[in-house]
């Protein structure tokens, strides 16, 4: 994570929760049933919402983010804000030398996440960031699959994300359309964290951003070539606005290749010249619980957290790269 901190004493660690939004249900679904977490307080600017939440899921404490933040025993804050507020919310957070733990995107560029990191190192605390796929088990039946050389040398890989867009999923999805949003924002960083971990570092990236139409700031479409310091080759497409819905991530090598999908229960395929085989690798029922898991761990000594801080700045400084020249086109600035 971002820092050397101080870890927890031994025993439960003491969480709070900022956005009593739509994804806070599926986080305390899961943390209130996590045996060493203790979610004491919910935050909200909607004060109702957030005493809702924690009525519903047994939590003690609710009420404004100065509250929370106050609140001594919270040692571990989730911040499930808008993307726009992450580093507001998260430089708040590590003032009041608390630990974060962030959705995606940790920031809306590079220098955002770099200024919330260095906050972070100078109260000693440290900055986790989502996604957590990574940690599932179709991706580590991957990454198994490919470490074991059964596809050989990786030769290139391809990732693809088509969807009508969040208006078909999201109850609430007016955020998704306003600057720093859009399919690479939103879900593009499951995309790119799989690819590091599987094949290593973005060495160089090149790419283009558009939006068709829409009454948003945000891009529809987003295509990406790069080249990893491995040397292997990566096209990426992340389009809104499509009728279909696809999710696909193929891994090529010298003796075979490996498709998978990110979000989806279908099984992994093994393509080498003894045929095709399908995996069964279920998608895991709590999405947020094991990376959650591994802050605890590091919290209190018994283990790392893969996804920090730093993972997410160079994420972002991929997604900066992919985004300049439409940024520019269209004066979207962030910092």
């Amino acid at each position: 994570m971002s820092a050397a901190g101080p870890s927890s004493a031994t025993g439960r660690v003491g969480v709070g929760i900022i956005g009593a939004g739509v994804i806070s249900t599926q986080y305390l679904t899961n943390l209130t049933t996590f045996a060493d977490v203790e979610v004491l307080f919910i935050a909200d600017l909607d004060t109702e919402r957030a005493r809702e939440r924690a009525e519903e899921f047994g939590v003690p404490g609710h009420g404004t983010v100065a509250e929370l933040l106050a609140t001594a025993e919270v040692e571990v804050v989730v911040n499930l804000t808008i993307p726009s507020v992450h580093v507001e919310v998260g430089e708040q957070i590590v003032a009041a030398g608390k630990h974060v733990w962030s959705e995606k995107p940790l920031a809306l560029d590079r220098d955002g996440g770099r200024a919330l990191l260095q906050a972070a190192d100078r109260a000693g605390v440290r900055v986790a960031c989502a996604p957590d796929t990574m940690l599932g088990a179709s991706f580590q039946t991957a990454l198994r699959t490919v470490r074991s050389g059964r596809i050989g040398d990786v030769l290139n890989a391809l990732v693809l994300l088509q969807s009508p867009g969040p208006e078909s999923w999201h109850p609430s999805p007016e955020f998704l359309f306003d600057g720093g949003a859009g399919p690479l924002f939103d879900i593009g960083p499951y995309y790119l964290t799989a690819l590091v971990h599987l094949l290593g570092p973005v060495a160089r990236v090149t790419g283009y951003a558009t939006r068709f139409g829409r009454a948003t700031l945000a891009e529809d479409v987003v295509s990406a070539s790069f080249e990893l310091e491995s040397g292997a080759l990566g096209t990426g497409l992340w389009s809104y606005g499509t009728r279909e819905s696809r999710d696909e991530v193929r891994i090529l090598g010298t003796e075979g290749s490996l498709r998978f999908s990110t979000f989806g229960e279908e099984p992994l395929v093994l393509t080498t010249a003894e045929g095709e085989r399908a995996i069964e690798a279920p998608y895991p029922a709590t999405v947020q619980l094991p990376l959650i898991q591994t802050v605890v761990d590091e919290l209190t000594g018994r283990g790392t957290c893969p996804s920090t801080g730093e993972s997410a700045v160079r994420t972002a400084r991929v997604v900066d790269t992919l985004l300049a020249e439409h940024r520019e086109r269209h004066g979207l600035t962030f910092s």
